[in-house]
């Protein structure tokens, strides 16, 4: 079981900064170490479907992001053997407003298969 553990949510005014924190921890079912191949940040407004916001490979440490938060949002990850990434949002605006989750998708997986709580973010106009 791969867990996540998710931080640095919060409420603030549009303009302002947050800095999103996951570390991944665990084994596999079989118990050994996962490899990761990717760690993301998806979110989830009410009403709309959950939706990739940004990620990053492990291996080479390409990055993605979404139309709407590309120059706003930066991901980032500590060294590894660690397995954290970051989500640094500046200049967050109302429409950010969603629960942000944390995912892995583990080297010889589909897709992003393990998910974290999720950590509320809220941005007031």
């Amino acid at each position: 079981q791969v867990q996540l553990v998710e931080s640095g949510g919060g409420l603030v005014q549009a303009g302002d900064s947050l800095r999103l924190s996951c570390t991944a921890s665990g084994r596999t079912a079989s118990g050994r170490p996962f490899s990761m191949y990717a760690m993301g940040w998806f979110r989830q407004a009410p009403g709309k479907e959950r939706e990739l916001v940004s990620s990053i490979r492990w291996s080479g440490g390409s990055t993605y992001y979404a139309d709407s938060v590309k120059g706003r949002f930066t991901i980032s990850r500590e060294r590894p053997p660690k397995s954290t990434i970051f989500l640094q949002m500046n200049s967050l605006k109302p429409e950010d407003t969603a629960v942000y989750y944390c995912a892995v998708h583990r080297v010889g997986a589909s897709g992003y298969d393990s998910w974290g709580q999720g950590t509320q973010v809220t941005v007031s106009s």
